[in-house]
């Protein structure tokens, strides 16, 4: 699994820590920007570049990203533009179980205003993101291609 990671300013801190904890857990990651902190960056420029990372990794199995923002629901209105992509805000290990077990979701949105100061909690979120497979069952496959035609 490849995960690319972007962020703009508002959640540009919570990104590093996040690439930190990628890397000493062993995870293959990329990052989309930004690169430095820049308050005039724009989060659809960083939701773009993932999204497209993520429908173009053909050598990659299950390619994922995480993004980041001040509330979350920037990023994942601007992934969620991609046909294949399903990009859900998440703020709890229970959002982010259901997300993947029901609806495969391969971006992971996380609002840095609620996660910022909570390791623990925005551990938990990644760790069980990443480590949820995909139910597969008929009813979750139909839904998820349904998406995917609009």
């Amino acid at each position: 699994m490849k995960i690319f990671i972007g962020a703009d300013h508002g959640g540009f801190y919570l990104k590093e820590k996040v690439e930190a904890y990628l890397a000493k857990r062993g995870y293959e990651w990329g990052d989309v920007g930004d690169r430095e902190l820049d308050p005039r960056d724009d989060f659809p420029q960083f939701a773009q570049m993932a999204a497209l990372k993520v429908l173009g990794e053909e050598e990659a199995d299950d390619p994922r990203a995480i993004l980041i923002c001040t509330g979350g629901q920037g990023m994942a209105m601007a992934a969620n533009r991609f046909r294949g992509i399903r990009a859900a805000v998440i703020w709890d290990s229970f959002e982010a179980k259901e997300c993947r077990n029901d609806n495969n979701s391969n971006v992971l949105c996380l609002p840095a205003r609620l996660l910022d100061d909570d390791a623990e909690l925005w551990k938990d979120i990644i760790d069980t993101w990443l480590g949820t497979p995909f139910a597969g069952a008929e009813r979750f496959s139909r839904r998820n291609a349904e998406l995917d035609a609009f």
